[in-house]
């Protein structure tokens, strides 16, 4: 037997499954994730308290687009891999609902 809620997840995700997989969509999953990461990790290496890496970040001026590109790379990675993983946790929550769903009816 469904719950309440779980019936109207069922006709949520059954109307939107499509929709909610545009990617665009769903920045507002992982793109603070990432940004939030992103930020740690610079002021974790502009902090200075590893003298070794802030001799070798100021040796290299080049340095500082090889970690803009890393940055960049890490919030793109994060923000699909989040959407991707919500939407395969939704839809799996919705598969074994639909087959409860269905098994009742038998």
């Amino acid at each position: 037997m469904l719950t309440e809620e779980e019936k109207k997840f069922v006709e949520y995700w059954g109307q939107n499954r499509k929709n909610r997989k545009r990617y665009l969509r769903n920045l507002s999953i992982g793109l603070p994730l990432g940004v939030l990461l992103v930020m740690a990790i610079f002021i974790n290496f502009f902090s200075g308290w590893d003298k070794q890496a802030e001799a070798v970040m100021y040796e290299d001026p080049s340095l500082i687009y090889v970690l803009i590109g890393a940055a960049l790379l890490i919030i793109i990675f994060i923000v699909i891999f989040s959407t991707r993983h919500q939407w395969d946790i939704n839809e799996q929550r919705y598969r074994e609902l639909s087959a409860k769903k269905d098994e009742e009816k038998t």
